[in-house]
């Protein structure tokens, strides 16, 4: 883990090297508004230091990034009128990660938005779920 990496645009907005648009900041998280926002409000919250990815990320700064996407959700539902919100994460580029350091989008839903939901559609043709129950439980410990 790196506290900071100088080609990483999260790290320059977290250190202030870059302007965003803050919505939230304490000694280890920053959140900010999305410039490629899904909607109003779209917003990344983000940990100081540099992680690469969810999965990689300690998980005391994991569990305080989530406590502020949920503060920004809740407020979201109030103060913008949202009536759903997507919270969510990606890890690596197949996954749809463009920026390789942690950071969780909250994504205010709203009844005019055109698509209110995130798809996920199933482009899964085998759906042997205990064989694949068997596999992934070999692995968690």
């Amino acid at each position: 883990m790196k506290y900071y990496d100088s080609n990483c645009i999260f790290c320059k907005i977290a250190h202030g090297e870059i302007k965003a648009y803050k919505i939230y900041e304490d000694d280890h998280v920053i959140a900010f508004l999305d410039t490629n926002p899904k909607s109003m409000g779209h917003a990344l919250v983000i940990p100081k230091k540099h992680y690469d990815n969810f999965l990689n990320v300690d998980k005391a700064i994991m569990h305080r990034v989530y406590d502020v996407a949920q503060k920004i959700g809740q407020a979201d539902m109030v103060a913008l009128g949202a009536v759903g919100i997507n919270v969510l994460t990606n890890c690596y580029e197949p996954a749809g990660q463009t920026v390789m350091h942690f950071h969780v989008h909250v994504i205010p839903r709203y009844i005019n938005n055109e698509r209110h939901q995130i798809d996920m559609k199933n482009d899964i043709d085998d759906k042997n779920l205990p064989a694949i129950v068997t596999k992934i439980q070999q692995y968690i410990k």
